[in-house]
């Protein structure tokens, strides 16, 4: 698809919702900080809601207040998250996480998994947590916050969310995973379900 620039800021955004997708992954796969992981993954988000506010097409712009309530929605749930990790382990680091002597964080944290599995919905945009972004024909908004992308700027776009769906299960198999060969298994067959 031709590439169909709105405006320069648009590409702006949307480069720094890849940058922002891509630097909180490699800061959790390589055992940094898992709060610091978190609040970069939101404001990926938020420059992927700004980048569609600056396209001046009631569409997109419709599709960012849908993005931003569900932001809104699920964010204290991401929050938890870290916050439960850090009691179970006594720890934000990831590495140190993973190489706490106790059992897997998922023993200490079954209610905060559920709610991470349950607010996986909306981040990864299935049915009907799609409402800023939703691809049926039906919706009113045609593409939403996808709107006004084209050619490689969008192919960013759904690279960026992919990284972001890869790092997410990661966050599901930290809840599984420990030092030990079987943890990384059950950590696998989780994130597979």
């Amino acid at each position: 698809k031709e590439v169909v620039v709105v405006n320069d800021v648009q590409n702006f955004l949307v480069g720094g919702f890849l940058l922002f997708v891509v630097f909180s992954g490699a800061l959790f796969f390589f055992g940094g900080d898992l709060l610091l992981v978190f609040f970069a993954l939101t404001l990926a988000g938020i420059f992927f809601t700004m980048s569609s506010c600056s396209a001046n097409s009631p569409y997109s712009s419709m599709g960012a207040q849908r993005e931003l309530m569900q932001m809104m929605a699920y964010e204290p749930m991401v929050l938890l998250v870290a916050i439960g990790f850090y009691v179970a382990t006594g720890t934000f680091n990831v590495r140190e996480m993973i190489l706490y002597d106790g059992l897997p964080a998922i023993v200490y944290l079954p209610g905060i998994f559920i709610g991470f599995v349950y607010i996986l919905t909306i981040k990864f945009r299935k049915s009907p947590f799609d409402l800023s972004t939703s691809h049926h024909a039906h919706q009113e908004m045609v593409q939403g916050l996808t709107t006004e992308l084209s050619g490689s700027v969008l192919g960013l776009v759904e690279l960026s969310h992919w990284y972001e769906n890869i790092f997410l299960l990661g966050v599901v198999g930290l809840f599984f995973y420990k030092a030990s060969w079987w943890s990384a298994i059950a950590a696998i067959v989780v994130c597979a379900i």
